[in-house]
């Protein structure tokens, strides 16, 4: 194959997010190696990658051109690696690249939550490490199939590096917008991600679920919350919608049919589409619900405030994690997330 780039790319922790990106940068010519489970790799090896998205992309990666290996030697020549692993392996993931990573490859955390690049950091003090986001959502289908399911963008901490890549990227269908307020990106995100326990609790397609009024107020309660919590510590999120974030609440507990016509864009859903929560559920794997609502009430902890909300709809998830109940109905799930908050909201 013809690379377009000098700029070797590593995917570690290649699971859903990471393999579809990895595959569709190198289906541009980006040279890419893959590090991810025994599963995984088991399906590469006999199926090759079939990646496609909710606007009709279909990209086929042959077995023989991929590079995907469970041990994490392929680091060592890499000039960018891109860290999707869950936010539970971070901290051993920064041990493992400490051993192996040149000074001058740059790390991009492209994970849930708030802190994993500042864990990375820890481990890794002469490389860039890089605050990451990636909003839209993608789904193992078996095979070697992943879908894309979602719109969304992907943005990460602005760096020289990455200045060239930018055109790639692009015709990637993976559009790379470089910024100086990842933090606030970062918060954005994990305000919209909210609804992922609410979709793994529901059991139903996310477009099912947010076309559903009860299911978008436990959303909004959860949002109002979480924006109450980041008004006291004096953060603002990124306004990557064209809802401002502050009225997103309101205009989530409109009646369905308003809801449709005002919200066409957060509607542009596959049919398909689930949340990775409700895939680790499905699967029986640990959820990174402590790095999502978690983060709220941990925020909540240290600016000496209370989510009740949040707290609660953890409290279901890893309950579902054990064989709890997994198929809420909207007004059900509404109930217990009010009556957390003393029957308010």
């Amino acid at each position: 194959m013809t690379y377009r780039t000098s700029n070797r790319v590593c995917i570690y922790g290649a699971g859903s997010i990471g393999t579809y990106v990895g595959g569709r940068l190198q289906a541009v010519g980006v040279p890419v190696s893959f590090i991810g489970r025994p599963r995984i790799a088991a399906q590469v090896k006999a199926h090759g990658l079939h990646l496609s998205d909710w606007q009709g992309a279909d990209v086929h990666l042959s077995a023989e051109s991929l590079d995907f290996s469970e041990n994490d030697a392929a680091v060592e020549h890499a000039d960018i690696v891109i860290v999707t692993v869950k936010s539970a392996a971070t901290y051993e993931v920064g041990q493992a690249l400490a051993k192996r990573l040149r000074p001058e490859a740059v790390v991009i955390s492209l994970q849930n939550g708030i802190g994993n690049a500042a864990v990375l950091s820890q481990h890794l003090p002469d490389n860039s490490v890089l605050s990451g986001m990636i909003s839209f959502n993608v789904v193992q289908q078996g095979e070697g199939r992943f879908h894309a399911g979602t719109e969304g963008e992907l943005m990460c901490d602005r760096h020289a590096l990455l200045e060239p890549m930018l055109t790639l990227f692009k015709e990637a269908d993976l559009p790379l917008e470089l910024r100086d307020d990842m933090l606030q990106v970062q918060w954005s995100k994990l305000l919209m991600n909210l609804n992922n326990a609410i979709n793994a609790l529901s059991g139903i397609p996310l477009y099912d679920q947010l076309s559903q009024r009860n299911y978008r107020r436990c959303l909004a309660l959860l949002i109002r919350e979480a924006l109450a919590v980041l008004h006291r510590a004096s953060i603002r999120p990124a306004s990557l919608m064209p809802v401002p974030m502050s009225l997103l609440p309101a205009v989530l507990s409109v009646p369905d049919w308003l809801f449709k016509r005002l919200a066409q864009r957060m509607l542009a859903i596959d049919p398909k589409a689930r949340s990775s929560m409700w895939e680790d559920l499905e699967g029986g794997r640990r959820t990174e619900v402590d790095w999502i609502n978690g983060e709220v009430i941990k925020l909540a902890a240290n600016v000496g405030a209370r989510a009740p909300a949040n707290s609660r709809i953890v409290e279901l998830v890893r309950a579902a994690e054990e064989g709890g109940e997994r198929n809420w109905r909207g007004d059900e799930l509404l109930a217990v997330l009010r009556d957390s908050c003393g029957g308010a909201a």
